[in-house]
């Protein structure tokens, strides 16, 4: 795994809330990031959610265009909850400390992972944020996007408006199928130049949860899968927005409580500390 970090790539992130990381994983390891995530997808038997009756496609809550939506990709979270595979990749303290070194934080919970599979032809992936969405408002939160396949213009790779995390905030639009809803929010960004996230697979991107992105449509007859993982810097608190979290769990929080139940946000980094 190619986990280390120069002091250039970290500054890069924070200048424009992303980093493209090439051969982060050897040919090995992403056979077996295949394999384990493959076997997790296949073992939740179209469940999206542990411990929530949405079946994969079906509307979450999240979406305000389901139908749109549900032919964007296949979303399959917290994989690492049902599967012991994943659970020992999600939960590798060196991805942690990478998590901390890009964004600063002093340590890093998991948030959530989920397998995003674009099936052939499959829509784009409107302009969003992801942070607005979660149950708790950090501006360090960031995720780690890991290519399974090569990842083209043509298959649908993402896109990065750059340096936009420093002007974003907690509001967003719902991702529709309309790609300029989030220049109502943000007309500032309605000019800026793009970059587009090709990869080969094995590579992976970080992006800080503020940034701006999207993906193009899968315009070939092919899959295109990436397993990712949110992360959530220890100390954060709950802003009263369900998300994924189970409803047991809910009933136990109130607006201002410290998220660090680690059967459901595992501390898989912290500076100094063994985790």
């Amino acid at each position: 795994m190619q986990n280390y970090l120069s002091s250039n790539q970290v500054s890069f992130y924070r200048e424009n809330g992303y980093i493209i990381i090439e051969d982060f994983l050897n040919n090995t390891e992403l056979q077996h990031w295949r394999a384990s995530v493959t076997e997790a997808v296949q073992e939740r038997n179209g469940v999206k959610i542990p411990g929530k009756s949405v079946k994969i496609g079906e509307d979450d809550g999240i979406n305000v265009d389901a139908d749109y939506f549900k032919n964007v990709f296949d979303q399959v979270l917290n994989l690492w909850q049902t599967n012991d595979k994943v659970k020992a990749l999600m939960l590798d303290e060196r991805i942690g400390k990478m998590a901390a070194d890009l964004s600063g934080a002093e340590g890093i919970r998991i948030w959530h992972d989920q397998a995003l599979i674009k099936r052939p032809w499959a829509n784009p992936t409107s302009w969003h944020l992801d942070t607005p969405f979660w149950s708790f408002f950090h501006r360090q939160a960031l995720s780690i996007w890991v290519a399974l396949d090569d990842v083209t213009l043509q298959n649908g790779c993402m896109f990065f408006i750059p340096g936009s995390s420093k002007q974003t905030d907690f509001t967003s639009p719902f991702i529709g199928k309309n790609m300029s809803d989030i220049f109502e929010a943000y007309p500032q960004f309605k000019n800026t130049q793009a970059i587009p996230a090709v990869m080969k697979a094995g590579s992976c991107s970080f992006h800080n949860g503020l940034t701006i992105h999207g993906a193009q449509a899968n315009m070939t007859p092919g899959f295109r899968r990436a397993m990712t993982c949110a992360y959530m810097p220890e100390g954060s608190v709950f802003n009263g927005q369900p998300n994924i979290l189970p409803e047991d769990y809910l009933r136990q929080l109130k607006n201002g409580d410290l998220l660090n139940n680690d059967e459901q946000n595992p501390l898989i980094y912290k500076a100094n500390v063994q985790v």
